[in-house]
Parts: C-alpha cells; sequence; structure tokens
C-alpha cells in the first residue's frame, strides 16, 4: 500500500498581511513552500506527494518545484475556496482503492520525519491518526464575553498536522459531509460522522504553524539553531 503525502498551500494568509501567500515568503533563503516539501521528500516512508496551491500562484509553485527538482511532486492541483475543499481535493485526485494518506497544512515547515514516520506506523493499527500536544495554557468557554466553563487541562490538546487516513475513511468523511462547511480539521469530519477512532499520536512543540508575521522571526530562530 503507498504512502501519500498531501501538502495543503492553498491558503490565501489573510492573517498573515503580506503581499503573497505566507507559502511563498522566505525563511533563511527558501519559501515555506519548499521547507516543508523538503520534509515530505527526505521520508523514506511517503511514496508520493501532491501539492494542492492557490490556482493564481500555481506558476509560481510550478517555477518552485521545478527549481528543486523534487523526485515525489506527481501532481499540482488547483486549491478550494476553503481548507475542506482543498484536503478534498487533494483526496480526489488519489487513484489508488486503497492507501495510507497524511493531511498537512504547508504552514507548518518544522514538522519532524520523526512525527511522519509515526503516522504511517499508526495506520498499521488505526484508520485514522492525529497529531496534538498538551495544552500549558488553561482553555475558557465563553458567552457573549462571559465564562461559561473551565474544561480540565488534563483532557484537552492542541492538534497540529499531518493528520493520517486510510483512503476510503477520509473520502467517506467528506462525502458525509459534503455540505458542512463548519470544519478546517479532517479529524473533526471523522469525529462527527463516528466513522472510526482517531489514535492521537505525540507532537511537538517546534511543529508550530506560521500565521503572522511575527511567526518569521521565531522560525528564522528555529532554523538557527537546528543548523548549529
Amino acid at each position: 500500500m503507498k504512502n501519500y503525502a498531501i501538502i495543503l498551500a492553498s491558503g490565501s494568509g489573510s492573517r498573515f498581511g503580506a503581499d503573497i501567500p505566507k507559502q511563498f515568503v522566505k525563511i533563511a533563503g527558501k519559501t515555506i513552500l519548499e521547507h516543508t516539501i523538503e520534509i515530505f521528500e527526505k521520508s523514506e516512508l511517503i511514496d508520493e506527494i501532491f501539492v494542492v496551491i492557490t490556482p493564481e500562484y500555481k506558476q509560481l509553485a510550478q517555477e518552485i518545484i521545478l527549481k528543486n527538482s523534487y523526485t515525489k511532486i506527481s501532481k499540482l492541483l488547483n486549491g478550494g475556496r476553503i481548507r475542506k475543499e482543498s484536503s478534498y481535493i487533494g483526496i480526489n485526485a488519489i487513484e489508488d482503492e486503497e492507501a495510507n494518506v497524511l493531511i498537512h497544512d504547508c504552514a507548518r515547515p518544522f514538522v519532524s520525519r520523526q512525527i511522519i514516520a509515526d503516522c504511517i506506523n499508526s495506520l498499521g493499527n488505526y484508520s485514522a491518526v492525529g497529531v496534538a500536544i498538551p495544552t500549558s495554557d488553561t482553555i475558557v468557554e465563553i458567552d457573549n464575553g462571559i465564562i461559561k466553563n473551565v474544561p480540565s487541562r488534563d483532557k484537552l490538546m492542541r492538534m497540529q498536522t499531518p493528520q493520517g487516513f486510510k483512503l476510503s475513511v477520509i473520502k467517506k468523511a467528506h462525502e458525509l459531509s459534503e455540505n458542512d462547511k463548519n470544519f478546517t480539521d479532517d479529524c473533526g469530519l471523522i469525529v462527527k460522522n463516528g466513522l472510526c477512532d482517531v489514535y492521537i499520536i505525540k507532537g511537538d512543540d517546534r511543529n508550530i504553524k506560521i500565521t503572522y508575521p511575527s511567526d518569521i522571526c521565531i522560525a528564522e530562530k528555529m532554523l538557527q539553531e537546528q543548523n548549529i
């Protein structure tokens, strides 16, 4: 059974505030897109990579891919209007009857090869796998600015990507939730429809999501420390 990685790089980066989507912003001389692709390219467990890109920037992505001579990228796909649509586009592009699929946000360029390996290995026993870390902050539930509930931190975690699935299961989850626009997370589709258990593997504090301009400074420092 083949292992696919779907890299979602079709966000507009509206919260980032740059002239171009954040996946094309450079960190230490390379775009975020390049940093993320290279991690999956170097993983011996990944067979093929699909990149789902903002249609207006598809040519720029093609130039980056050709320049780097990546060997595992087999499809460059136009993304949808929202993350859920882009994820479904990537999933539907897989022609195999069954496969292992990792769906990853391009804006997390520090995912480790260990996390990738843990996801793939866990798919030997589970049909859906999430990556998460404990929350160090107290999370509160509010209504109209008033705290209504303070859940125990022992039962709360912060989700990361990649998220891993058997192809047949994640396809079914999307089909059942075709008209539901409220989900920004593929594991959430599995849970909502009760298709199977979602097994959680340990994430990494370094696996940050670059969302705001200030995150670039953090990323630069992380790369400097990584190369010491």
